[in-house]
């Protein structure tokens, strides 16, 4: 009796773990299958032929209709550079240069996927319509209150999650320099 009650426990603390890593791969990828650069990250095998399991499960479990491997790359970010949530309510300050792309774009969804922007408001905002210096570095800023030159507002509270996509990059290569890096992400106030 002594035996199945210590069988039992050990299969059950067995599968806590297993169950609970696999939560937290799919849950933000920290342990298995992205790419990270500073508060943003890709899964780096959605659409390739043959994509590991836990990339497999991160498709299933989001339902999103994701580019092929020679289309782009999609980054997620749902902290800033010092590490804080991005939260709806608060404002931020994107600044930085894209990697070499053909074209990408900026969505604020919430934490369930929605688009997380007023009704009237833009949808995201896009290499092709924005202001950027003569370096080609920018400033964006996402958030509900205005703000001057490249703004997206947001509407709600709770997470906000920030969805970069890069049509058409060099980042598929595997060589990332400096020049390479995506934008940092800063909060500059809370309502």
């Amino acid at each position: 009796m002594k035996f199945l009650a210590n069988l039992l426990i050990f299969f059950g603390v067995a599968l806590a773990i297993g169950f609970g890593l696999s939560f937290v791969a799919l849950e933000n990828g920290s342990l298995f299958g992205t790419f990270r650069m500073g508060p943003w990250a890709a899964w780096a095998q959605v659409g390739v032929a043959n994509p590991d399991p836990y990339t497999r499960a991160y498709i299933s479990r989001t339902n999103a209709l994701e580019l092929a491997w020679a289309e782009g790359l999609r980054f997620s970010a749902v902290k800033d550079s010092d590490g804080q949530p991005l939260l709806l309510q608060c404002n931020y300050r994107i600044d930085g240069m894209m990697p070499e792309s053909s074209f990408w774009t900026l969505v604020a969804t919430d934490g369930t996927g929605a688009l997380a922007v007023p009704e009237y408001g833009l949808r995201a905002l896009a290499s092709g319509h924005i202001q950027q210096f003569d370096d080609g570095r920018f400033l964006l800023r996402v958030g509900p209150d205005l703000a001057p030159g490249n703004w997206l507002e947001t509407s709600g509270e709770g997470k906000l999650v920030l969805v970069l996509t890069l049509y058409d990059t060099n980042l598929q290569s595997g060589l990332v320099s400096g020049e390479n890096s995506l934008p940092a992400i800063s909060r500059e106030s809370c309502r």
